[in-house]
């Protein structure tokens, strides 16, 4: 048996570290590969955390494609064979003519969850401007979708199953950033990188839309370090890289942003 009460203590994604643990008891009766629903950032880097600790079980985290911010976890007993390969997802392209009625994530996520499926069994959204999107989920619903998924705002869509190598993902791009600041304050470094007031960084703060290393960060004065990753919601993500101090006592922090 896991030490549950040892890997919940503290859990800031108690309901889905649960699963994850629940996932690896029936990974170790049953000597089978055990696969979780979809995991969002945090959750992913808390249990990733947790299992690091752990000698009997592997697990391997898998979106669909390499950047993939929304993934699934497979177990398995340490003694087993574990890849990516291992872990099913399946894509969906879900077209349409939105060139009068333009559609974001948040109206194909809402699309799809009224037709009555949970989030947890949809991964990443790709959004395909004028044509729509591409979505992936867990096998299991895929026929659903295909069949109910018939509409995004007002357009009439096709909603069709296709292969992980159709998938269109958009490369993220890197761009490197210098500043000198006068303190490690997660305003001051994010609002650098993001190229934005500190007053409007500090709302995106308070509106808890921050994490630094998944984790939501609610207050403006936190101080971040080298290899933190500062993400914000639909902003993209920051890694604080080299920080060194000038002769004034300022921080001189190399920045790396992807959009």
């Amino acid at each position: 048996m896991l030490p549950r009460e040892e890997l919940l203590k503290g859990a800031q994604n108690r309901e889905s570290l649960v699963r994850a643990i629940d996932c690896a008891d029936r990974a170790m009766k049953t000597w089978d590969v055990v696969l979780s629903d979809f995991l969002s950032p945090p959750e992913l880097a808390e249990i990733q955390e947790r299992f690091a600790r752990l000698t009997e079980v592997n697990l391997v985290a898998w979106g669909g494609y390499p950047q993939a911010e929304r993934q699934r976890v497979g177990i398995a007993r340490s003694d087993l064979p574990l890849d990516s390969s291992q872990i099913e997802i399946v894509a969906l392209e879900v077209s349409g003519n939105f060139l009068f009625d333009t559609a974001t994530h948040r109206d194909f996520l809402g699309s799809m969850l009224a037709t009555g499926i949970v989030r947890e069994k949809t991964g990443d959204i790709l959004v395909l401007g004028e044509r729509g999107a591409q979505v992936l989920v867990v096998p299991e619903i895929a026929e659903f979708l295909e069949m109910n998924l018939t509409q995004v705002r007002s357009v009439g869509v096709k909603t069709r199953r296709i292969e992980l190598s159709e998938l269109k993902v958009r490369q993220p791009q890197r761009k490197e950033i210098s500043t000198v600041e006068a303190s490690m304050r997660l305003d001051a470094i994010a609002s650098a990188g993001f190229g934005m007031s500190r007053s409007k960084m500090a709302s995106f703060i308070s509106s808890q839309d921050v994490r630094v290393n998944w984790k939501e960060i609610s207050q403006a004065s936190y101080t971040v370090k080298s290899g933190d990753l500062i993400a914000i919601r639909g902003k993209g993500r920051l890694e604080v890289g080299e920080v060194a101090v000038t002769k004034k006592q300022r921080y001189r922090v190399q920045l790396i942003r992807w959009v």
